[in-house]
């Protein structure tokens, strides 16, 4: 039950998205992105996730995600990207849902970014927590680092650093890698109402990862518990096209599992 409505049938873990897109509303490229997950107990998501919205669990446990990549020229309406505004390191930190159609998603507690413009219409149009940071992308080789340190709004100098080296190829994901990766919208509050932003784009291509350093307090800053130990998943890739549509008028029917 949610808020007193039956959920219906919860849409399958897929590689492959449930919907299509036909006139996207933005689009985008996540490049070189570092995929750091913690399992985490569902009572300490729940009160976190906006309405309409619960944990999403695998057999019982739901995860915090600590995500770094490069945005890559964010456009609209189908118009070509712009190549500076919309190209900068971004680090997020987000939760995993479901709501009461059975469409699973993410949440954002967090999205640290290095351009001040996009942070600000993130804030605005969308009600995303955009925060402004100093951040970098450097790679060496198989080794990626990725920097962050909070400007505003705050709290200042939260700050992330993460090293990782990619490894091999991941053939066929697992349902674990499946259900951290594999996410087809976006759960968020606007004026306090539900809104739902459906994406699309290519089957990840994921590689394991060797976690070579990581500093961060990201996680504690977005409202969670410090996490407990080293990440249970840590996955690279270098990343897929991605386009979100408007918010569906009503719910696609969810195809049972």
């Amino acid at each position: 039950m949610l808020s007193g409505v039956t959920l219906t049938p919860v849409e399958p873990i897929t590689a492959d998205p449930p919907h299509s897109i036909r006139m996207p509303l933005l689009t985008q490229s996540w490049l070189d992105l570092a995929f750091l997950h913690w399992a985490a107990d569902p009572a300490d998501v729940a009160p976190l996730l906006p309405p309409g919205t619960v944990p999403d669990t695998l057999d019982g446990v739901t995860y915090v995600g600590l995500v770094a990549f490069r945005m890559h020229r964010v456009g609209w309406f189908g118009l070509p990207g712009v190549p500076y505004l919309g190209t900068f390191p971004e680090t997020n930190v987000r939760l995993y849902s479901v709501d009461a159609h059975g469409r699973r998603g993410v949440v954002f507690r967090s999205l640290d970014a290095s351009r001040l413009i996009p942070v600000v219409v993130g804030r605005a149009a969308f009600r995303l927590p955009y925060l402004w940071s100093r951040m970098s992308v450097r790679r060496d080789g198989p080794t990626l680092t990725y920097t962050s340190s909070r400007r505003w709004p705050g709290p200042s100098g939260a700050r992330s650093r993460i090293a990782l080296r990619v490894g091999e190829h991941v053939g066929e994901p697992s349902e674990l890698e499946h259900f951290l990766t594999a996410r087809w919208g976006l759960h968020t509050a606007f004026f306090g109402r539900p809104l739902y932003l459906p994406n699309v784009h290519p089957r990840w291509p994921l590689h394991r990862a060797e976690l070579i350093e990581y500093d961060e307090d990201l996680v504690v800053a977005a409202g969670l518990p410090r996490p407990a130990g080293d990440p249970v998943s840590v996955l690279y890739s270098p990343g897929v096209p991605v386009r979100f549509s408007r918010p569906p008028r009503r719910p696609a029917g969810i195809p049972t599992p």
